[in-house]
């Protein structure tokens, strides 16, 4: 439609589609009146159409007989976006699910607007660390996928400028603003100058000043947390052998990963883990793992640990409810532990912020606020680590899980305006 602009933002963990027109702009709902979309695609056995966001996961949670697939997007720039995986008797590949989950985007956006095909996708500024040919591929997957579902034209932009136009909307005057976008799968940083003038503005490449990103996200933090606080009670590190040997620790890193889970489901490692059991000196803890990969419960645990994990930001322990799954127990998360297992990737994040303010040519105190976006960006440990680099300055906070999107429909009414 010629007086509507679409931005989407295609995320780890949720997606959204923004539209924007001459005056404002608004998320799309899309799953009833919920305008966030969860990431996730279920595929049941029988060849039936596939499910997707909430839907998707209570189809998994009800038993439905199928397969769940989240954390999709962590596939770009790896190889694991041309492999395909097993789904019943089926072959399906990573960039076909990926496909399938942007098309029910499209259609729920064609529904309200009676079409579109321009748009404007939300990138962070590295799909892969230090790998230039990766991370031009990824871009170019995506940029196919969302042309084999109708869109004819394609911009992208950086994830944080993006937020970073979100945010220039209520501003009264000229600032320097850190925008601090930690996503589920990566986080980024960028110094923009923003005002009520420049808004207004066709070309705002001057007012960039630093943009940078580490593949370092919310999905990580739950991988860290998993294997700090719920395999050791699955056999994560135990011995074997009489202590001759420790268990694979390849299995509980796919258990613990959200895009690797279902790897696991396999009558290989199946018959794996029954050696193992039998080789284990607490053979008890194997049946518990085989358990979890028995039943297919990998992704149930996986959104336990994520309650807790976000649990943890307004408390000092959480409970993580496993029991259910593993027949163990159901153990308490302390923050402090948990901290401490995401200290290595916590300190790459406030390294890569002070690398941003430096390319900037800044110092902390010309800052005048941080705007924080991204579902992950409330953990305090991250919060924490901004002040503690920028003290003193503001920290703001919008909708964390739409202002990327809103910042991208008001880039495409910028470019195709």
């Amino acid at each position: 439609m010629a007086d509507l602009f679409c931005g989407i933002d295609f995320g780890t963990s949720n997606s959204t589609v923004s539209l924007a027109d001459g005056q404002r702009s608004r998320l799309l709902p899309l799953e009833g009146s919920e305008v966030t979309l969860p990431s996730a695609v279920f595929w049941e056995v029988d060849g039936g159409p596939p499910e997707f966001g909430r839907a998707a996961i209570a189809a998994y949670m009800r038993g439905d007989d199928g397969r769940l697939m989240r954390g999709l997007k962590s596939t770009l720039g790896t190889g694991l976006i041309d492999e395909k995986t097993a789904i019943g008797s089926r072959a399906v590949s990573f960039k076909d699910v990926l496909g399938r989950f942007f098309g029910h985007m499209k259609r729920q956006l064609d529904a309200a607007t009676g079409g579109m095909t321009q748009v404007v996708l939300g990138r962070p500024v590295h799909f892969v660390d230090d790998d230039d040919a990766a991370d031009l591929k990824a871009q170019a997957v995506l940029e196919d996928i969302a042309r084999a579902q109708g869109f004819r034209d394609i911009g992208f932009q950086y994830e944080p400028i993006a937020a970073a136009l979100e945010y220039e909307r209520g501003v009264t005057r000229e600032e320097l603003v850190l925008i601090v976008d930690i996503g589920g799968g990566t986080s980024d940083f960028s110094v923009v100058r923003v005002s009520p003038e420049r808004a207004r503005a066709a070309e705002r490449a001057a007012d960039i000043l630093a943009s940078d990103g580490i593949r370092v996200g919310g999905t990580d933090f739950d991988r860290l947390l998993s294997l700090a606080e719920v395999m050791p009670h699955l056999g994560y590190l135990t011995s074997t052998g009489k202590g001759k040997a420790l268990m694979p620790r390849h299995y509980y890193l796919d258990l613990a990963t959200w895009h690797r889970i279902n790897f696991l489901y396999t009558q290989r490692v199946a018959a794996d883990l029954k050696a193992l059991e039998q080789a284990a000196d607490r053979p008890e803890l194997i049946a518990r793992m085989r358990r979890v990969v028995a039943g297919r419960h990998g992704h149930a645990l996986a959104m336990a640990v994520e309650a807790a994990k976000i649990a943890l930001s307004d408390a000092e322990v959480a409970r993580i409810a496993m029991s259910e799954f593993t027949g163990g127990p159901n153990p308490m998360a302390r923050r402090a532990r948990f901290e401490a297992a995401v200290a290595v990737p916590v300190a790459r994040v406030r390294a890569r912020i002070g690398e941003v303010l430096g390319q900037a040519g800044l110092s902390a105190g010309q800052i005048g606020t941080v705007f924080m976006t991204g579902g992950s960006s409330g953990l305090p440990v991250l919060r924490g680590v901004v002040a503690a680099v920028l003290p003193g300055v503001a920290i703001a906070t919008g909708d964390m899980l739409g202002s990327v999107g809103a910042g991208l429909s008001l880039e495409a009414r910028r470019r195709f305006g």
